[in-house]
């Protein structure tokens, strides 16, 4: 299995050096990249639900969470990841899926996240009903919290086609060399963590192992947590940034994160329908090269 992986990743990678960039589009949909371990395809571009769904029962911003979930789902998005850490956004993701009713395409992705080894299991059900869906399709072992009897409850998941995707995660730069510690010894094939123009340590190791591993990436804190955004949102966006096909910071920002190959999907969250709409629009057209990535984190430098 491990073998299959990374020679298929690495000819992956092989093309990606030839065409900086290349992703797979179908028309009037976003470009998607395979999960390494089955080379199945995902868009590029997920939903993240941290904060912006935690709205607890009020009823007008639930309503304005179903409508994000809409338009992520008109636009050609799948994967939406949430958390038990999150506070209400599990129910009111159900509560947006029960309202489209259940869309098909979704790609339901959430965590286990107990101290307690033997809370997991009950955790994940609570979490599983929250949703409304008979299974998910990835479980993570949230911010490496008791990973290593999460983990082994997660393969036991896998194996008897409860859970169909394992991961761990971990966010902000966190322990990254126990992360990489994992990356090499267990067999998952998703790890989440922080990556964007700003914060690029991952660029190191955790990105290259990742691709040597055959172990799809998911992105979080693409626009840390809307700080990064707010900040750039007062300067004017470069002339050059259109040579992405990007017309917004937002949109540079993440086309900069995907034009890395070993990256899967960045999990963006937002409570607004513009904005999810502007999100998935930047998994279509040019990606960076490697000299533009490197003009656009230099002009982000100086600013």
């Amino acid at each position: 299995m491990r073998t299959t992986r990374r020679t298929f990743l690495q000819a992956s990678l092989a093309v990606a050096a030839s065409l900086p960039g290349t992703l797979r589009a179908q028309q009037g949909q976003p470009v998607r990249r395979a999960i390494p371990s089955t080379r199945e395809e995902i868009p590029v571009i997920g939903l993240g639900t941290w904060i912006t769904f935690n709205v607890g029962e009020d009823a007008a911003l639930k309503d304005e969470c179903a409508a994000v979930i809409a338009a992520f789902f008109e636009a050609g998005g799948r994967v939406i990841d949430s958390s038990p850490m999150y506070g209400s956004s599990q129910p009111v993701v159900g509560y947006g899926l029960q309202k489209l009713g259940r869309p098909p395409a979704l790609f339901a992705a959430d965590k286990v996240w107990t101290s307690s080894a033997s809370a997991g299991p009950a955790q994940i059900e609570q979490s599983r009903r929250f949703w409304g869906v008979p299974k998910f399709d990835l479980l993570q072992v949230h911010n490496l919290l008791t990973w290593k009897p999460h983990l082994q409850t997660l393969f036991q998941m896998k194996a008897a086609g409860t859970v169909r995707y394992v991961g761990i995660t971990t966010s902000e730069g966190r322990r990254h060399d126990l992360l990489e510690q994992i990356m090499r010894s267990e067999p998952i094939d998703f790890v989440q963590f922080s990556y964007n123009v700003v914060d690029r340590e991952a660029e190191a190791r955790l990105l290259p192992l990742a691709a040597e591993r055959g172990i799809a990436v998911i992105i979080n804190r693409p626009f840390r947590q809307g700080a990064l955004i707010e900040r750039l949102k007062r300067e004017q966006l470069p002339e050059w940034a259109a040579e992405t096909g990007a017309s917004s910071w937002a949109q540079l920002m993440l086309k900069f994160i995907l034009a890395h190959p070993a990256v899967t999907v960045t999990i963006p969250a937002t409570t607004r329908v513009d904005h999810v709409r502007e999100n998935l629009a930047a998994a279509t057209g040019p990606l960076p090269d490697a000299a533009m990535r490197q003009r656009i984190s230099a002009h982000v430098k100086a600013l």
